[in-house]
């Protein structure tokens, strides 16, 4: 028999507050270490502790028998999706403020508004059509199509990346609900933890010596390609906390998303965005400039007007305003 999805609200809720508390947590952890590891180490080991726990936890929820699936192939897409959303903007936290990075991550629900209307037959109206216009404007802010390269300090390209990465995670989240019907949250997240895996892996295979970082002045390059490393003792605790807190998001997102209806819980994502900025505060002195709180502010309004509008209408499809980017 399947499980509801869509009757307990409450817990719905506050499992997607904790995940996205274990997502600021692991956006400063990986920002802190951008520094002395490549990103596919990090992320091997981060998927590779998360895997443990993962497994503990789908013996707590039936088994090895939830991990059967009648649909391998949307599962490693959805998984491929995941690695693309989350290494992409994990590139970008090399060289940008965290909260920056954030907020344009944000524009994903404005996406999955967009990209509704080809794949899932729906009818966007003239206000949600509005919103999205003013959430891309607040976009371009961010930009900051009117300085100059040394003003801006970054690559416009490394700006866009958290844009590719809401983009990506879109994709994704419209496959969510149709999977999580069937799925338990635990094997939801054992499929990713896999995926990510072999993906950093295959890095590692490929520029695990650092050969393509060599004689690169780009911080986000050399932090995707740079050497593997034996990490520090001081670091071991912080990888496996990674890892620990990665089977934690990846679980909570899973769990939120299945017990209650998307458009009751996705708005309290945006509780990631205040984290993200106290992060960048506390640990680098990094505060959101003017051009950042406008764009900011168009993002996030335009990102919750068209939530309300999907309450008013009481819609049941698979939206959602930021990550899962796990």
């Amino acid at each position: 028999m399947i499980e509801s999805t869509q009757s307990r609200p409450a817990a719905g809720i506050a499992f997607l507050i904790a995940g996205m508390a274990a997502i600021s947590i692991n956006d400063m952890l990986i920002k802190q270490l951008s520094g002395g590891y490549p990103l596919h180490q990090l992320v091997f080991a981060r998927s590779a502790i998360g895997l443990v726990f993962g497994l503990a936890l789908v013996q707590m929820e039936g088994g090895w028998t939830i991990l059967k699936t009648r649909q391998p192939g949307l599962h490693l897409l959805r998984g491929l999706l995941v690695v693309l959303s989350n290494m992409s903007f994990f590139i970008a936290l090399a060289v940008i403020p965290l909260a920056d990075a954030t907020a344009l991550f944000f524009v994903a629900p404005l996406f999955i508004t967009v990209l509704s209307i080809p794949i899932l037959g729906e009818k966007v109206g003239p206000l949600r059509i509005g919103a999205v216009l003013v959430g891309f404007a607040g976009v371009l802010v961010m930009q900051r199509p009117w300085a100059g390269d040394a003003d801006l300090q970054v690559d416009r390209m490394i700006l866009l990346l958290p844009v590719f990465s809401a983009l990506t995670y879109a994709l994704m989240q419209l496959m969510t609900r149709k999977l999580g019907a069937e799925s338990k949250a635990s094997a939801l997240s054992i499929y990713i933890q896999v995926v990510f895996i072999l993906v950093s892996l295959g890095f590692w295979l490929v520029a695990g010596d650092g050969r393509f970082a060599e004689g690169s002045d780009n911080a986000s390059i050399v932090f995707l390609l740079r050497a593997w490393v034996w990490p520090s003792p001081e670091d071991w605790g912080v990888l496996i906390g990674l890892g620990l807190n990665s089977a934690v998001i990846g679980y909570c997102l899973a769990q939120a998303y299945r017990l209650t209806d998307v458009a009751t819980v996705a708005p309290f994502e945006y509780a990631l965005m205040p984290m993200a900025v106290f992060w960048g505060w506390f640990l680098w002195a990094e505060l959101p400039d003017m051009a950042v709180w406008i764009g900011m502010t168009m993002i996030v309004g335009s990102g919750l007007f068209v939530f309300l509008r999907e309450q008013q209408k009481a819609r049941k499809i698979a939206r959602s305003a930021i990550p899962s980017r796990f």
